[in-house]
Order: C-alpha cells, then sequence, then structure tokens
C-alpha cells in the first residue's frame, strides 16, 4: 500500500459519517448555513467518490442542444399536428425537450423563482420551523440531505417541498394546465386518443419541490444533483437564468441551456416502462 493510500485509510478509519450526518440536521440551518458561516471546506458528506471525481475528467461534454419546441397554435389542424410529431421525436431520441410560448404567464414564472429565492435566503431562524425529513405529514417541508438514501454523496442544495398551498396556487394551477395538455399531446405521440394517459389515471396526483443552490467554495468536488433518473411520468421543470441542468444524449452529457420563460419536459421511468412497446422506445 502507498504512502497516500495509507493515509487515506486512516482518514477512513477516523471519519464517521453518522456523526457528520446527525451534527449537520441538528443545525436546521441547511448548505445555505454553511455557506453563511463562511466554511472554506465543505463537509465530507458532500463529497464525491475519487473515482466518480476522475471519470469526469475524462468524460467528453457535447455540444448538441435540447430540441426546443414551441406549442402555440395548437388549435391549428396543422401546427397541432407539428407539435405531435416534434414531441414524439424529441421522446424517442432525447426524451427532454424545452416548451416556449406555454401559456404560462411570464409573471408566474417569476414570481415563483423570486419565492424560492426568497424562502431559502431568509433568517435562518425562521426557516427552522420547516425542517423535516418527515414526508408523509408535513404539506411544507424544508430539507437538504434526502438524498443521502439513493446516495453515497449528499448533494450541494437546499429544497423546499410544497403541498397545495395558497402562496404557489398560482403556478401550480398553471403547470397542471399545462400538463393537462401535454399528457393528450403525449398520447397522440404515442398513437393512442388524446385522452387516453388521463384516463388511465397517469395525471392523478402532483408534487413540487423548489431547489436552491448556495454558492460553493469548492464547486469541483460536489454537485448540486447527483446523476439520476426520475420516477414519475414527465417532470416539468422551470430553471433560472443560471443554467447547471445538464442531459445524457448518446453517452455525452449535455448542456440544458436556460431559455427566458421555458419549462424543460423529461419523459421519465413511468411513462417508459408503460409504454416500452411503444414509439417512445
Amino acid at each position: 500500500m502507498s504512502v497516500a493510500e495509507d493515509s487515506q485509510a486512516e482518514l477512513a478509519m477516523d471519519y464517521d459519517r453518522s456523526k457528520e450526518i446527525k451534527a449537520f440536521d441538528d443545525t436546521k440551518d441547511g448548505v445555505k448555513g454553511l455557506v453563511d458561516a463562511g466554511i472554506v471546506e465543505i463537509p465530507r458528506m458532500f463529497i464525491r467518490p475519487t473515482d466518480e471525481l476522475a471519470e469526469e475528467l475524462i468524460q467528453v461534454k457535447s455540444t448538441l442542444q435540447v430540441p426546443v419546441i414551441d406549442i402555440s397554435g395548437l388549435e391549428v389542424e396543422d401546427a397541432h399536428k407539428k407539435i405531435v410529431d416534434e414531441i414524439r421525436e424529441a421522446s424517442e431520441k432525447w426524451g427532454f425537450f424545452q416548451l416556449i410560448n406555454h401559456g404560462i404567464p411570464s409573471s408566474v414564472l417569476e414570481g415563483m423563482i423570486d419565492g424560492t429565492r426568497k424562502f431559502h435566503e431568509q433568517d435562518a431562524e425562521l426557516k427552522k420551523e420547516y425542517y423535516s425529513l418527515d414526508r408523509t405529514t408535513r404539506r411544507v417541508r424544508y430539507h437538504s440531505r434526502i438524498q443521502l438514501s439513493q446516495s453515497n454523496t449528499a448533494n450541494w442544495r437546499d429544497s423546499l417541498n410544497i403541498a397545495r398551498m395558497k402562496t404557489t396556487i398560482e403556478y401550480l394551477n398553471n403547470v397542471t394546465k399545462l400538463g393537462g395538455i401535454l399528457f393528450d399531446l403525449l398520447s397522440e405521440a404515442l398513437g393512442l386518443k388524446p385522452d387516453h394517459l388521463k384516463a388511465i389515471e397517469c395525471a392523478k396526483g402532483q408534487a413540487m419541490a423548489c431547489h436552491y443552490y448556495p454558492a460553493c467554495p469548492q464547486p469541483e468536488l460536489t454537485l448540486g444533483v447527483n446523476k439520476h433518473t426520475d420516477t414519475s411520468f414527465f417532470p416539468i421543470l422551470l430553471q433560472d437564468q443560471n443554467g447547471g441542468l445538464q442531459v445524457v444524449h448518446n453517452n455525452q452529457w449535455v448542456d440544458v441551456e436556460p431559455i427566458e420563460h421555458g419549462l424543460v419536459v423529461n419523459i421519465v421511468d413511468f411513462l417508459q416502462s408503460d409504454y416500452a412497446s411503444d414509439p417512445f422506445e
């Protein structure tokens, strides 16, 4: 064993992961609290494995762009057919697309981003009331480490999970309406009747998470979100203009460049598994 390997082994023996996680949870300050405290080195629980960091250095990043679909003119037959065809192609080849001219007012989108930022940047003592890892009973829940149940590394982000509350009702109403339109278009793209996916209750239920990514003193060592697939039908993602989202296409990572007032749609596990023999596969 080399000296470096011996040192790493010694550090591993001295490291109490559960103690570090508990200490982080007990603060109820989240990742933002670490930044506000002025840390210059991130806690070990956030540091990605050495082999993962090394693998990233040799990965090729594509300059391709995720398809952008304009869904204005749905009521016009020719435009409707073109939109369905574009959604089918994007779903088959990418599993992702960005929507523009989707009908949600810019004021609603900007208000949602601004409200999320204000929650996470408010006084820490006010946020602590909502800090919880309880997924079942809390209608408003703020947390920072839910990913530790699926990943060895904590994500460098704080999250606000919201049930149907008054402060987000306008955004949720608009997104729910858009989701209904997308279920119709996806049904048509699969060669089914427009109401098929809704008829079998694919549109039943929704959840919303508002993520916040504080500036990191060692960004090369961690991620805001580890690589993953989602377990739902199609998340609708509202990005701010900072970017950072990446998707895998043809074994290469592709940046999803933010489009002002655009929305990112991801065809994910439930929809793909339910229609594995249909055109999306």
